[in-house]
């Protein structure tokens, strides 16, 4: 297979896929009703799309191309209304997260769908416990070059997307100390990671071409990259957010990704460099584990300072692009508070992980919770 040419679009548009939980409205487990949420969807005239997931009990949906943030959640808005409004049609509920709480891998079922069951034959229980919530962001690039550019710079700032975004501290029943527990799923598939440090389109394919003539690989959904190119989008990926609780900060950290892209093409700040990418796995970790209170060790500089000032230095940076989207947080990283410590408060407050899924799925509908 060769790969596909990168096509034109408007630098700096977005586009944001969400993928959501499906519970039911008993103990607020998952359950599923993917087929039929799907068959409800299509009554309604959308903005996005909705697809199904990996297993039964997950959806996603998608925006069409936005121009900003707040064209996000103007996108957003309606498809999460007609989700609520399907949803109640059917008893159940629907929630972001980037796990559910206590949701057993094994009791989940694979979507009727061929690419689902080939994964499933090719990865065994590991595409079950792919039951897990991610926000992808889709970020227009002027060129082919350019997106590989834009890429290996975005890779210095994928611990402030994991921090930011974190919401998946329970798995199976336990608070697993991370902040995001979903990313070490994402991580046990064998074509995850980092992308290659090439940065011209030639060189990349290159690399493709080597890589599917290894077999191994058969097209570019095959990388699980934490940031890789869409060419047929003209875009690239970055993949590492866990789906957060509301479309509100859904919207933000597009926004966030928007404003660092264009101080990116502005300024032309760095030249990224394979040593960009020495501590990349150490920072990746740490915002993982830690969310807004890890530390970040600067590949520029090798200085170490807490994630959440590196973080707040870049939101002065790239402030002239960032128009309303950092807002909100900003406030978050100030108060070192991110949805992973929302869910770790109701789990305080209420210890069945059954009342706090339900409260997130109230959070998800817009409801005013503390």
């Amino acid at each position: 297979m060769t790969l596909e040419a990168f096509a034109p679009s408007s630098p700096l548009t977005l586009g944001v896929e969400l993928e959501l939980q499906l519970l039911n409205t008993h103990d607020y487990d998952l359950t599923p009703y993917a087929a039929d949420m799907l068959r409800l969807m299509r009554q309604h005239e959308l903005p996005g799309t909705v697809v199904p997931e990996m297993t039964r009990s997950m959806i996603e949906i998608s925006t069409g191309i936005c121009q900003d943030a707040d064209d996000v959640l103007a996108q957003l808005t309606p498809i999460r209304n007609a989700l609520v409004a399907s949803a109640d049609k059917l008893n159940i509920a629907v929630a972001g997260g980037g796990t559910h709480p206590f949701q057993q891998w094994h009791e989940q079922r694979i979507y009727e769908k061929e690419r689902f069951h080939q994964l499933s034959q090719l990865y065994g229980y590991l595409t079950k416990q792919f039951t897990i919530f991610g926000q992808h962001v889709h970020i227009g690039c002027p060129d082919a070059d350019a997106a590989l550019l834009m890429l290996h710079r975005m890779s210095r700032y994928i611990p402030h997307c994991i921090a930011l975004s974190a919401s998946s501290p329970f798995v199976q029943g336990q608070d697993t100390a991370f902040d995001s527990a979903r990313l070490n799923s994402v991580f046990a598939f064998p074509l995850s990671g980092r992308a290659p440090c090439v940065l011209t389109w030639a060189e990349f394919t290159q690399y493709f071409n080597k890589m599917t003539a290894t077999g191994v690989v058969q097209g570019m959904k095959d990388f699980y990259w934490d940031i890789r190119p869409k060419p047929e989008f003209g875009t690239i990926e970055i993949r590492v957010f866990d789906t957060p609780l509301s479309i509100e900060r859904a919207a933000a950290l597009a926004g966030y990704v928007q404003a660092l892209a264009a101080w990116f093409l502005d300024t032309q700040p760095f030249t990224p460099t394979e040593d960009d990418y020495l501590v990349y796995t150490f920072n990746r970790f740490q915002a993982c584990r830690f969310g807004l209170d890890a530390m970040y060790v600067d590949p520029a500089t090798c200085e170490h300072l807490p994630l959440a000032e590196h973080i707040l230095r870049t939101m002065d940076a790239i402030a002239p692009y960032a128009r309303s989207a950092c807002t909100l947080l900003r406030d978050s990283v100030t108060r070192r508070h991110n949805d992973a410590c929302w869910l770790r408060e109701r789990h305080a407050d209420e210890p069945l992980l059954g009342e706090v899924t339900r409260q997130a799925a109230l959070r998800f509908r817009g409801a005013a919770l503390p």
